[in-house]
């Protein structure tokens, strides 16, 4: 009995030292703004150009939006902290290797501790940029060839195809949101295991806890991505462009959305390839119109995260702008 006793006692006792330790008295805990640091991450830069236009380049235009994002959001979302990957078209980090500034990235929004990544580029669709020629069959011909050898030698007529030389314009066009890959989630919740606070307390990164709350916060991040990532595609549509919505990136590019520890997406804003489009995203009126996409987008999502924290609420009005 009296050993049944000390242990109600001894474990009444465990409880109220971590609810102390954790700080979760409501008048004690402050809670932290839902869009505290956001991470703007311009493609590219330096030695990486990225894809290339007839008149400019992935790396210039990502830096050029990306710069005009992050003026509207401290206009639109005063109390946002904003921290650039890159001002200049320099590759993060110095050097000129791809691979180390990538990392870079992604370890400079994780000791910022930032709230969202959001990473600007501008696609490709792997053709040359304006167009290309190709060729044609428009019709045959009958050819006199000799074939066979010595006595077998002789005269054969053979049809042969007349070929036509055209130009192909490069229409491809649109924007698209990507997101990473479920596949790629285990990085993301190591990540997510170093750089998550614990309210205080410090976890052995290595202990079942830990991996379960990297698990609970990976999930939790993919949901939130995915929300914002349509959210921007959604502004997209709603201007008149193309969208092809949001996709899971499993190849290039991955690294800056797995090894980040928040939630991150990556907006190609359109095809540099196509002539058109490339003008709209070195026009200020399309910088600005992408611009607005993206901040609404943003307040939108923001409205959410806010409405979850004082309601416990999932959800959250799509006009919010």
């Amino acid at each position: 009995m009296i050993r049944r006793i000390f242990s109600c006692v001894f474990t009444c006792l465990v409880i109220i030292l971590l609810f102390s330790f954790r700080g979760d008295k409501p008048e004690l805990r402050q809670q932290k703004p839902a869009l505290a640091t956001i991470i703007i991450d311009p493609g590219h830069g330096g030695a990486d150009q990225g894809a290339e236009g007839l008149m400019s380049t992935e790396a210039n235009l990502a830096l050029s939006i990306s710069l005009k994002l992050g003026k509207a959001i401290e206009k639109e979302l005063p109390d946002t902290k904003i921290i650039f990957t890159r001002t200049t078209d320099v590759l993060p980090g110095g050097g000129d290797e791809i691979k180390p500034a990538l990392r870079y990235r992604a370890n400079m929004a994780n000791e910022a501790k930032g709230d969202l990544y959001i990473a600007i580029h501008c696609n490709s669709d792997g053709h040359p940029a304006g167009g290309w020629y190709a060729k044609r069959v428009i019709g045959h011909k009958n050819v006199v060839k000799y074939v066979g050898k010595g006595a077998k030698r002789h005269k054969k007529t053979v049809r042969e195809p007349i070929y036509e030389s055209y130009y192909v314009k490069n229409t491809r066009h649109g924007t698209e949101t990507y997101i990473w890959a479920a596949d790629r989630s285990t990085i993301k919740g190591d990540v997510i295991g170093e750089n998550v606070e614990d309210s205080g307390n410090v976890l052995d990164l290595n202990s079942p806890e830990a991996r379960i709350r990297a698990q609970l916060y990976e999930k939790k991040f993919f949901g939130k991505s995915f929300t914002l990532a349509n959210m921007i595609e959604e502004e997209f549509a709603a201007q008149g462009r193309v969208s092809e919505g949001v996709k899971q990136r499993n190849e290039k590019g991955i690294w800056v959305l797995q090894a980040t520890g928040m939630p991150s997406v990556l907006v190609e804003t359109g095809f540099i390839t196509n002539e058109e489009e490339e003008k709209y995203l070195n026009s200020d009126e399309g910088q600005d119109e992408i611009v607005n996409g993206i901040i609404a987008a943003l307040k939108r999502y923001k409205g959410v995260l806010e409405q979850g924290h004082n309601t416990g609420s999932n959800t959250g009005s799509s006009g919010n702008r």
